[in-house]
């Protein structure tokens, strides 16, 4: 019955997302979301850029309606399910205030859509939602001594900003950013439920459906982009559902603390590498270029959506093995750890190999 509910708030968030977006591609051009080719852009066509503000709303709007239904229909709900209505609701103003937050930081960069702001105050605004957050009590804990509460709270800010830019850098392709927050929001909602938390599950699939509304408009050649505004927002979402969620509990293994990190690791793998490359030359972290893992991926001569598809799978490779951490022992848990780093590694050195120059003089060469 439970999973019952939840593939309904996914399959409802999919078509309300799916019907939101196609008005968005209509409406977009109306308010000046648009973005034009030309430059590092590849795209050949003007693109509308509202598809952000389509999956915020489809996701306010669904977890906006299961409220108003437990209100309503809490007595008339089977036993099964009812027992679970006060623990919701004792959850609920966690839930919207993350909402109000990432909120905030999805009109920053609607903003940033249509009149390019400063990285210096889209970072400034991201630092300090998130810190709200921490301040009203969602932090990572990492089962640390009290004395080290402020290091925990650090950690916290800095895993939500970071994720945020992560997925703002990640939106570079088609269908992308959007691909690798589906399996990602999927893998985190599995990961919980095998702990037995139910609530941020439950936001998650509704995050999953909303996803998969997007990638129908988004995927190549892509009709309609999620902009600054759809990135930052899923971005910031992503990291605080993963600090709100239960990855752990008595009795289970509290190796399964790693998860996020697994699950996330291709983003900041993406994000990482891309900063040092910028540094490296001497330019600012925030500047835009093609130098990213997808762009690299094409340059090894893979065609866009086959590098989407190639990212899409080390994602999956790299979280799938978060999903044993709550049964496993510690030498367990960092054998998962070594074989995603060692992923990781493989990506990295075919990322940095090139054909031999024969190579390519016997390709060069016709047919006997």
């Amino acid at each position: 019955m439970l999973l019952a509910v939840a593939v309904s708030l996914m399959v409802v968030a999919f078509a309300l997302s799916f019907v939101l977006c196609g008005l968005a591609r209509r409406w977009a051009p109306r308010f000046g979301l648009i973005d034009s080719p030309g430059g590092r852009k590849a795209h050949f066509a003007p693109t509308p850029l509202g598809g952000g503000v389509a999956i915020w709303l489809a996701i306010v709007a669904v977890l906006g309606l299961a409220a108003l239904a437990l209100w309503v229909g809490a007595r008339a709900m089977p036993q099964e399910l009812a027992l679970y209505v006060a623990g919701l609701w004792d959850r609920s103003g966690e839930l919207l205030g993350i909402l109000a937050l990432a909120t905030a930081v999805m009109l920053m960069g609607l903003f940033d859509d249509r009149s390019s702001l400063h990285w210096q105050f889209r970072l400034a605004v991201q630092f300090l939602m998130a810190t709200i957050l921490v301040a009203a009590g969602v932090r990572i804990t990492l089962f640390a001594p009290t004395s080290f509460r402020y290091i925990t709270w650090f950690l916290t800010v800095v895993w939500i900003v970071g994720l945020t830019n992560a997925f703002n850098f990640l939106d570079n392709m088609d269908g992308l950013a959007g691909g690798v927050g589906l399996i990602a929001a999927l893998l985190f909602a599995c990961a919980q439920i095998l702990v037995g938390s139910l609530f941020v599950p439950a936001v998650l699939f509704v995050v999953v459906g909303a996803l998969g509304g997007f990638l129908v408009h988004n995927r190549y050649p892509a009709k309609l982009f999620m902009g600054d505004a759809g990135s930052n927002f899923l971005g910031f979402l992503l990291g605080c559902l993963t600090v709100a969620g239960t990855f752990t509990r008595p009795g289970y293994s509290p190796y399964s603390v790693l998860t996020p990190l697994l699950v996330m690791a291709v983003p900041l793998y993406d994000t990482a590498s891309v900063v040092l490359i910028r540094l490296r030359e001497g330019r600012s972290p925030f500047q835009p270029d093609r130098r990213h893992f997808s762009h690299r991926l094409v340059d090894r001569g893979l065609t866009p959506p086959r590098a989407v598809w190639t990212i899409y799978l080390v994602t999956l490779a790299c979280g799938l093995g978060a999903l044993l951490l709550h049964q496993i022992d510690a030498l367990g848990a960092w054998v998962v750890v070594a074989q995603t780093v060692c992923l990781l590694g493989v990506v990295a050195v075919l990322e940095v190999s090139a054909p031999r120059p024969e190579q390519l003089n016997d390709k060069a060469q016709p047919e006997a």
